[in-house]
């Protein structure tokens, strides 16, 4: 199996938590599954543990990815980091791996924020970021902090559907690139906060029309789209002239 390809033009192609329709989501062979392909960006989440620890995961619970369950926000670092991405049904219908082949593999474990910043600079892409719930400031300083002292601030795009997270970076960041993402229709209040933070907008590409698009452009605001795996939906979006398009599977 293997990534399905698109005639992408001038979009960026963006791997949504990794290659996750390769690998386990959020892992390291799904970021390294990315980087070893044609992907402009690599998509994670970030959440920070009990004990402000920055790791990739998505859900707040590991369950559905693993075989153990524990809350990644409520629990210590030290907790988390024992937990194998080791879902079998996942791994089973992607790898036909069993369960207990899988258990002494450190690869599975849950990827710290400095595994997938240095595996994005070790191939050149850039790190689409997910602050997964709404950070304290003092949180987002420190996220911001971590990633200047690894030398790759300047390749990161933050994105987030907490407005409250964009707005504290924006504080801090004056320049940096800020995605807004949204599972509703466009509506005056989306605008207005993509024009007033200078966000651009990562629709869930039911949401978007030719027409908004053009809008938007005409403004100076990039959008994304997620979670595409269809390939004529993909390129009927590249046709309007989306900037980026987030897949588990497309390339």
């Amino acid at each position: 199996m293997n990534t399905i390809k698109v005639n992408k033009k001038n979009t960026l192609m963006v791997a949504h938590r990794g290659v996750c329709g390769l690998e386990p989501e959020n892992s390291i062979p799904a970021f390294v599954a990315a980087g070893n392909r044609s992907y402009y960006g690599i998509e994670t989440d970030v959440h920070v543990t009990a004990d402000g620890k920055f790791i990739c995961f998505h859900d707040e619970q590991t369950a559905r990815v693993a075989g153990d369950d524990i809350n990644v926000e409520t629990s210590s670092y030290g907790l988390v980091r024992k937990i194998v991405l080791d879902n079998i049904c996942l791994m089973e219908k992607k790898t036909g791996e069993k369960i207990g082949e899988l258990k002494g593999r450190d690869d599975l474990l849950i990827p710290r924020l400095e595994d997938y910043i240095n595996i994005c600079k070790k191939y050149e892409k850039k790190a689409v970021l997910e602050v997964k719930n709404p950070m304290v400031p003092e949180d987002i300083a420190r996220l911001v902090e971590e990633i200047r002292a690894l030398d790759y601030l300047e390749h990161v795009i933050f994105i987030s559907f907490h407005l409250e997270n964009l707005i504290e970076l924006r504080r801090i960041l004056p320049n940096q690139k800020l995605q807004y993402i949204t599972s509703k229709r466009f509506s005056d209040e989306m605008h207005h906060a993509l024009i007033e933070y200078k966000l651009d907008w990562d629709a869930y590409h039911p949401t978007i029309t030719k027409e908004i698009m053009d809008m938007l452009h005409a403004e100076g605001i990039k959008i994304n789209s997620w979670t595409v795996d269809d390939v004529e939906v993909a390129e009927r979006l590249v046709e309007w002239g989306i900037d980026y398009l987030t897949s588990d599977i497309l390339e």
